[in-house]
């Protein structure tokens, strides 16, 4: 039997025999890492941190992840090519890539991201995306990361900084 629990104004399932699912945050910016840290820890997740391309690698290649959490705005190394190097491992992996930088949608429509966020991104939409992604069948993420159509769900007007693929 599962119930819900209020984590900043979301309704997210509560398992009985909580399920913690483990979660990738990559910034380069440790105050973002720890706050994310904090609020996904909140919400009953596992959480793992990355300052760059070299730490995201090296804790996704340590432990199972089941989300990642992507800057793509990192230092030496780009997310992009963070996001190349796991996603090649991972194929299927839900990803969530945020960003300040401009233009990247098209992109990460064609690389087959879950998510696109605008840095800060909505907690409360945050949260959101993650289950959704975190409970979408296998096939569904198949679909997406092989598919040459390319199409995105409608932006809600009050969250115009947000694409989710489907």
């Amino acid at each position: 039997m599962n119930d819900t629990v209020a984590v900043r104004g979301l309704n997210l399932v509560k398992h009985r025999h909580p399920v913690k699912e483990k979660v990738l945050v990559v910034d380069e910016d440790a105050s973002v890492r720890e706050s994310l840290r904090r609020v996904l820890e909140d919400a009953g997740y596992q959480v793992a941190l990355a300052g760059n391309s070299q730490e995201a690698v090296e804790q996704f290649d340590s432990r199972p992840v089941d989300l990642l959490l992507l800057d793509i705005g990192l230092p030496v190394k780009n997310g992009w090519d963070t996001f190349e190097r796991i996603t090649r491992a991972a194929p299927v992996l839900p990803i969530i890539i945020t960003t300040r930088q401009s233009n990247q949608h098209d992109l990460a429509v064609a690389a087959g991201v879950g998510t696109l966020m605008e840095k800060p991104p909505d907690v409360t939409e945050l949260l959101k995306t993650m289950q959704d992604l975190l409970a979408e069948p296998i096939e569904a993420r198949l679909r997406r990361v092989c598919s040459d159509v390319v199409s995105t769900r409608p932006v809600p007007p009050q969250t115009p900084r947000i694409w989710h693929r489907h």
